[in-house]
């Protein structure tokens, strides 16, 4: 276990120096990879029992990512302790995503700088999944914005805390989560029933990781001299105002700190959908939100690293 703790902060810390690589082979890839492939097989097999196919391909997505890790680090371990902790650490490193966040993000700032605005509706509609075509550079740098205040959880923070807990069988088991959610969880058509079930386990594993990074937001809201009173503030009254019930915990807490205004409608596949507002426009929003809300959630995985972490190695000392 303390083993595992420590390839944790190593992954940490490889992920702020280095992000995620392009050069390199992800392993969400190949996750999603096999998800794409079991999909149409399952649609195959299934027919009309789409739920049930949807709910066939979550156990075994989420069976593979936890096993195949599983036995990989029992093998490396079998073979020297060092080798499992290197594995180890390179996994960690690769399931944490904040420093692809903040790169990412820093795009849509840098062409938002340049009045560049055809070029920062480009740069952020690769993180964001609404139409970003007719966004105002409002609307751009709100949308990034959102999308660093919600992904803080499930990008960083509920991803560290599954390592933690399981270490990279559980860190990847959860990413498996993300990702199914990520490709079938729509409500249209296509993916109605058959992502139903994605759709709600993502949810479920979300749902503890969402609530714990938002009171930890908030402290680090007062770490990074942001509004740490109007963070807690919004959350309370506005940690409700989506149909996620995960997804308004975080980016409330990050209305209240910055206190601008985020949510409000938005355009996905050609359709309008109606969201409350969230957060109290005390200003108007502008590129340097974007900053700020990569410094809050840098703050944020440190100190539920710092909080967690400490938790657990008092575990393992204690045991």
């Amino acid at each position: 276990m303390l083993m595992s703790l420590a390839a944790c902060a190593a992954g940490i810390l490889l992920d702020l120096l280095f992000g995620d690589p392009v050069w390199l082979y992800h392993p969400v890839r190949l996750i999603g990879s096999w998800i794409s492939w079991a999909e149409r097989q399952l649609r195959k097999m299934c027919g009309e029992h789409l739920t049930a196919a949807g709910g066939v391909l979550w156990i075994l997505t989420a069976a593979l990512a936890f096993l195949l890790p599983f036995g990989l680090l029992s093998l490396a371990g079998g073979i020297h302790p060092a080798l499992r902790f290197l594995l180890e650490t390179f996994w960690c490193f690769q399931i944490l995503a904040a420093r692809c966040l903040a790169s990412e993000s820093r795009k849509v700032y840098d062409r938002l700088k340049a009045r560049d605005l055809p070029g920062a509706r480009k740069a952020v509609s690769m993180i964001v999944g609404r139409e970003t075509q007719e966004l105002t550079e409002e609307g751009v740098t709100k949308a990034a914005v959102e999308t660093v205040a919600e992904n803080a959880s499930d990008g960083v923070t509920a991803p560290l805390l599954y390592l933690l807990l399981g270490g990279a069988p559980l860190g990847f088991l959860y990413k498996a989560v993300n990702t199914m959610d990520s490709m079938l969880g729509y409500k249209n058509d296509q993916y109605l029933y058959f992502g139903r079930i994605p759709a709600k386990m993502d949810d479920a594993f979300n749902y503890i990781p969402a609530r714990v990074t938002a009171v930890l937001m908030t402290a680090a809201a007062f770490l990074t001299r942001l509004d740490g009173k109007n963070a807690w503030k919004i959350y309370r009254r506005d940690r409700r105002k989506h149909a996620s019930p995960n997804a308004a915990q975080t980016e409330s807490v990050c209305a209240g700190a910055l206190g601008i205004r985020l949510a409000g409608d938005a355009v996905y596949f050609g359709k309008l959908y109606k969201k409350e507002f969230i957060g109290d426009a005390l200003r108007c929003i502008e590129p340097e939100d974007i900053i700020r809300a990569e410094r809050l959630m840098y703050a944020t995985e440190i100190l539920t690293f710092i909080l967690c972490g400490g938790i657990k190695l008092a575990v393992i000392l204690l045991l």
